[in-house]
């Protein structure tokens, strides 16, 4: 019997998360499932381009922490 694994089992082998066995039995399944491998490059493509992102807050946003800190009154650094 072939097991059928998941996205949750693909995210474990592509953070390597997975025992030798399990990942012998995912790269198999790759090799013989279209379908399972075209959801495996789905996943890394869409980290890939997580990884990418650059993520900063709003100048409205800092500012606004700013002047919080500000008006604590605290030392500053």
């Amino acid at each position: 019997m072939t097991k059928s694994f998941t996205p949750n089992d693909l995210l474990r082998y592509i953070y390597q998360e997975m025992s030798e066995g399990e990942n012998e039995l995912v790269v198999q399944a790759l090799r013989s499932e279209d379908h399972l491998m075209q959801d495996y490059l789905d996943m890394l493509s869409t980290l890939d381009q997580l990884n990418q992102l650059m993520l900063t807050p709003s100048e409205k946003v800092v500012k606004s922490i700013l002047r919080k800190a500000n008006s604590t009154g605290l030392e500053k650094v």
